[in-house]
């Protein structure tokens, strides 16, 4: 099993010894920044709280995957010249499936309880009232691209650091040695299989969370008894005469 770092510092550390890749443009926004897999990121005390917390939330593959979706949003934002938060667009994707972590599992569907679990971590952090409502949405619509693409900047960089890691939407704008130095830095650890069964695992158990949202692509394809309503029927169905 790879060895994750414990820290932003330690995570340099074991930076330095992976592939020469040079380094991105510069932030648009002014934040501290450090080097992880090539990525110049923001590295401050509400970055390495996020970071933090979410190593003691995720699976390994879980972790990995919001690390590269981090970088990958943060070089397309680098690329694009977007400027931004770059501390909200950390803790947007750092935290963006707290709802499939065991502590955060609720009635609600995956995304809303992630994006409660993120607002209150926000919260806590000492951001204001804007900014975590940013992070309640982009945690919120990181599976909803028809939406978040036109959010926010933060919203919209987040989802497509998240779409190229689970996709490969974009993939294409990470330029090959980087990719290669990110997947070096956080391998994918069988992501397709484990992701597939943590949401196969929602089917299974509240299947009334995944009618509206893409989890219910899996229920049917993978889940033995699985049946979604049709919302042709809600309209149908409506208590009206016309």
């Amino acid at each position: 099993m790879y060895p994750l770092p414990h820290t932003l510092a330690e995570a340099a550390v074991a930076d330095a010894t992976s592939a020469a890749v040079p380094a991105a443009a510069p932030f648009a926004t002014h934040v501290a920044t450090q080097r992880l897999a090539g990525v110049d990121v923001a590295d401050t005390p509400i970055v390495e709280r996020a970071f933090c917390f979410a190593q003691a939330q995720y699976e390994p593959w879980l972790f990995n995957h919001v690390m590269r979706s981090w970088l990958f949003a943060t070089l397309l934002g680098q690329r694009e010249g977007l400027a931004h938060d770059a501390e909200v667009l950390a803790v947007i994707t750092l935290l963006h499936d707290l709802g499939l972590a065991e502590a955060f599992e609720g009635p609600l569907r995956f995304e809303v309880e992630g994006a409660n679990a993120a607002r209150d971590f926000a919260q806590g952090a000492g951001l204001d009232a804007r900014r975590c409502q940013l992070v309640w949405d982009g945690v919120a619509l990181n599976s909803t691209p028809s939406i978040a693409r036109y959010k926010e900047v933060e919203v919209a960089l987040s989802q497509r650091g998240v779409g190229i890691d689970w996709g490969g939407w974009e993939h294409e704008a990470i330029e090959p040695a980087r990719m290669q130095a990110i997947l070096a830095a956080y391998p994918r650890l069988a992501m397709k299989q484990c992701f597939s069964h943590a949401v196969c695992g929602i089917a299974q158990s509240r299947p009334q969370t995944t009618y509206d949202n893409f989890a219910r692509d899996f229920g049917e394809r993978f889940v033995t008894g699985y049946a979604a309503p049709s919302s042709v029927d809600a309209l149908f169905g409506a208590p009206f005469d016309e």
